[in-house]
């Protein structure tokens, strides 16, 4: 049974791994998977491990290539140049290595290589090019079969072991001794690579010249139509498949997959994705994914995927626009023209001559296949075309309805018609009266068409009756760009960017259809470019970044059924323009999907749920200033308050080409919300609090969430200085600052309230003095009006006694003039006494005193040797009167003051520069 279809080359994806990828050697010598699905590879420069996301090496025990490699139970065991034994995982969950060959007995022989290692019943079978070495995996006895030959190879048929010994034949071991099974020549001179069971009989597949059957102890040839072509190869490996299926690898020609009839269903070599033609070895991993371990890199070739692919490496195709599969023959429009291959054509595409150029269509029409190109229409014959209209560039061509003769094309400008003649089709007309691009058009009846045009809409187009010339044109708005006008189940469908609209013939009007918006324009996942329509317009395609999609009406009620396909982001960006997306149905279910590189087909019935789950496979303590530390895998794992700096991995082990992992995790204690979706499968966490947390990831391959959330509960301690307690001494320490605080503030405000209080105190004081202060001034003021007075008084009495006695000596004066009598001198006299009398000074003396208290006493004790009349001329200067004013006062002239004035000077001892006024001012 082939494992993929016959229409047509394509094959089952590959991916490759160069020794760049994965950093190890060039040469892959074994591979095995274990129970996490991860795959181990026997490198040239250890032990190379694999889970789908990470690749880890671990180095070779002695520093020699790894030979062989095998994965029973828990254990990984290999086998290398002098030296075997196994890998176990330690508490971190790294590989460590346990010799077996150094528990051996007897020496092994020189420059022994372990080539193969095969596990029956509890035994492990490590086979070198001079032994076979048998070790107990329970009780680790180790038992030795010499068994030479040049290719150091084990099988396992119907639980036997089989082996070959080069000149001697085929054994079997038996109560752990060799027993000759067949020593027929070819089995003593030609290298066995491949023993099976097959047909009640072991086939046996030799190294150079092809397949036989054993039978007992009988060999014959198996003699298949291939046997020629498996004849001329030299195999290195082989592997039976899960189907049954043999795959055979080769020195120089990639691999042969031959059914179990002997016929080839596929040569896979470098020319067509694999990495190297030299396959070293080869395993069918738990997914079917077939697994190639070459003389320089790796691939593996995912068997069971919906999708195969057909990549034009060398660019002869180009971007596939269109393709169909008629009369078994496979064909592809492209910008480079028509290319066809058939089931009985071995060799590539190939390009039809004539052809070359942009090709748009390819349709069948009752048994007729059309060719829509940019220089015009074909017919297409097998291999020829002939052209049938130079009209160019034919996006599409429909049926005329209600006649059978008569075809509808879309061009770049406008419409034309096709007419049949006997059994041939030939150009009848342009259609007058419209000029715009028709690629997308239906009918709505026999003469009216409607026609999209990506920015100015719709337009409806009426026809006449011969389909000659159009009567009428109505445009209808565009709603959007990116747009199509496709036909779907007996629906008008137009799409645009902004949504899906159905044709309302009723209104004729495009309404926004709620049901087909739902299937293609989900808010995370709308469809990018076009609708297209298979299946006879019972099937609707689009293509969103993340998703295949595809509705169809319900088996029970006819409603739209939705069947979404998840695709990778490189298929998405490798399927050519926008909006010229193309997709085909090649029947039974199989669909074919042009690329820029060539096209992928996809299976409907092998788009099946499968099972994952996602797991924790590395937890590490990460340093600013260190290396990162690896640390168990388990459960409630306590941490310090130092180690808060934490790396994640996980993983779903997956290894299909065209299908994506993503990622999500939420860390309880820290955030209540699921990260965004993402395909790196790790997570770091900085400066983490401390704190209970739960760390859970959960993972969807594809659309599809894994079966479980994987879970991780881990503690980071309190620091000490946030330990219970020392909380405690900091509460109490709080509450002794408390009280001494209380205090200091207590003893603060009673000083500050008594800094207050004498402040207040002295306020007051100042508020006293001040009254005080006023008082007094209000006194002084009273005594300076008291003062005043007094001066006024004395002045008054001063003027008094000066006029008096002005007036006396004016009178005197005046009877000095007349004649002088005794009565005359009795008055004068009298006037004399008057001047000087006594009371005057007395009254004047007491007015002073009032005026200026205690002057004539100071300057008495000044000066004690004045007189009471230079008294008297001190209390006359003190107050400011003139000699002219003091010299009636003293009733002398004005000469005797100047002298009396002087001689007082004299008393007083006063210098020169000194005013005797000034003087007597100033005490």
């Amino acid at each position: 049974m082939a494992i993929w279809g016959v229409k047509s080359q394509d094959l089952p994806p590959i991916q490759n791994y160069a020794p760049l990828t994965y950093a190890a050697g060039n040469q892959n010598w074994g591979v095995s998977q274990g129970q996490d699905k991860s795959i181990y590879i026997a490198n040239n420069s250890g032990l190379l491990m694999y889970n789908g996301t990470k690749w880890v090496l671990y180095p070779s025990p002695n520093g020699t290539p790894l030979k062989s490699v095998r994965v029973i139970g828990d254990r990984i065991y290999t086998g290398c140049y002098m030296e075997f034994g196994y890998w176990t995982r330690d508490a971190l969950g790294q590989l460590e290595y346990v010799s077996i060959s150094s528990k051996l007995t007897q020496p092994i022989e020189e420059d022994e290589h372990f080539w193969t290692i095969t596990k029956f019943n509890d035994w492990v079978l490590f086979r070198s090019l001079d032994r076979i070495y048998s070790y107990h995996i329970k009780n680790g006895t180790i038992d030795i079969v010499n068994a030479k030959t040049t290719r150091a190879t084990l099988f396992e048929v119907d639980r036997r072991i089989y082996f070959q010994s080069i000149g001697k034949g085929l054994f079997t071991v038996e109560n752990g001794r060799s027993v000759l099974v067949s020593d027929d020549d070819i089995l003593k001179n030609d290298i066995v690579v491949g023993a099976f069971s097959f047909q009640q009989a072991i086939l046996l597949i030799t190294e150079q010249h092809g397949c036989y059957l054993l039978r007992g102890n009988k060999l014959e040839k198996w003699a298949t139509a291939n046997d020629p072509l498996l004849s001329n190869i030299k195999v290195y490996s082989t592997l039976k498949l899960h189907d049954g299926s043999i795959v055979m690898g080769t020195i120089s020609k990639g691999l042969f997959i031959i059914d179990m009839r002997g016929i080839v269903t596929a040569h896979i070599d470098q020319e067509q994705g694999i990495h190297n033609n030299t396959v070293l070895s080869m395993y069918q991993d738990m997914d079917k994914n077939l697994w190639l371990g070459l003389d320089n890199g790796l691939s593996v070739i995912n068997l069971e995927t919906p999708f195969k692919e057909y990549v034009d490496h060398v660019g002869e195709l180009g971007v596939v626009y269109t393709a169909i599969l008629y009369k078994d023959v496979l064909y592809l429009g492209t910008n480079q023209g028509l290319f066809y291959w058939s089931n009985t054509n071995t060799d590539k595409f190939k390009r039809i001559e004539g052809t070359q150029g942009q090709v748009w269509l390819l349709k069948n029409i009752d048994g007729t296949l059309f060719c829509g190109h940019h220089t015009g229409t074909f017919v297409v014959r097998e291999n020829t075309v002939e052209k049938i209209s130079d009209y160019p560039g034919t996006w599409d061509i429909h049926p005329m309805p209600g006649t059978e003769n008569l075809l509808l094309q879309g061009n770049y400008e406008g419409l034309s018609v096709l007419k049949k003649v006997g059994n041939d089709w030939t150009f009848e007309n342009v259609i007058d009266g419209f000029e715009s691009s028709s690629r997308f058009f239906e009918f709505v009846d026999d003469h009216q068409v409607l026609v999209n045009h990506d920015y100015k809409g719709i337009f409806d187009v009426r026809l006449n009756s011969d389909y000659t010339k159009v009567l009428s044109v109505k445009q209808k708005d565009s709603k959007g760009t990116g747009s199509s006008l496709v036909a779907y189940h007996d629906d008008l469908i137009y799409t645009t960017v902004n949504g899906v609209f159905n044709y309302d013939k009723n209104g004729n009007e495009f309404l926004r259809d709620t049901v087909l918006n739902s299937k293609f324009f989900e808010n995370d996942d709308a469809i990018i470019g076009v609708l297209k329509p298979t299946d006879n317009n019972e099937r609707l395609w689009g293509f969103s970044n993340d998703n295949i999609i595809n509705v169809s009406p319900g088996i029970m009620n006819g409603s739209p059924e939705q069947v979404k396909i998840p695709i990778p982001k490189f298929f998405r960006n490798g399927m050519g323009v926008v909006g010229f997306e193309s997709i085909v149905g090649l029947g039974d279910q199989t669909y074919l999907i042009g690329t820029s590189n060539g096209y992928v087909t996809l299976n409907l019935d092998k788009v099946l749920p499968k099972s994952y789950s996602v797991s924790v496979t590395s937890i590490s303590k990460e340093f600013y200033d260190a290396p990162s530390i690896h640390i168990p895998i388990k459960d409630n794992t306590l941490f310090d308050y130092t180690e808060n700096n934490l790396k994640f991995q996980y993983n779903v082990p997956e290894y299909d080409k065209f299908t994506e992992v993503y990622y999500q995790y939420k860390l309880n204690g820290l955030y209540t919300d699921w990260s965004s979706w993402s395909t790196v499968p790790e997570v770091s966490f900085k400066n983490l609090p401390f704190g209970n947390y739960t760390l859970q990831i959960r993972a969807k391959v594809g659309n599809a969430l894994v079966d479980n959330v994987a879970m991780y509960n881990f503690k980071i301690e309190r620091p000490w200085y946030l330990s219970i307690y020392v909380i405690i001494i900091y509460v109490l320490l709080g509450l002794l600052l408390l009280i001494v605080v209380h205090k200091l503030y207590k003893s603060f405000y009673k000083k500050q309230q008594e800094q207050i209080l004498k402040a207040n105190r002295k306020r007051l004081k100042r508020k006293k003095l001040k009254a005080q202060k006023k008082i007094i001034q209000i006194k002084n003021e009273q005594l300076q009006d008291l003062i005043e007075s007094k001066n006024r008084e004395l002045a008054i009495s001063t003027m008094s006694i000066i006029k008096k006695n002005e007036f006396l000596n004016a009178i005197k004066d005046k009877l000095k003039d007349g004649p002088v009598n005794a009565q005359i001198k009795s008055v004068i006299k009298t006037i004399d006494r008057n001047i000087n009398n006594e009371d005057d000074w007395k009254f004047f003396e007491n007015a002073f005193n009032n005026a200026d208290k205690d002057f004539l006493k100071k300057i008495k004790s000044l000066h004690p040797e004045l007189s009471s009349n230079d008294l008297r001329l001190c209390a006359y200067l003190r107050l400011n009167l003139s000699s002219k004013e003091i010299a009636p006062l003293l009733n002398i002239s004005l000469r005797s003051v100047e002298v009396k004035r002087y001689r007082l000077r004299k008393k007083m001892n006063l210098l020169h520069e000194e005013g005797l006024t000034d003087y007597i001012m100033s005490l």
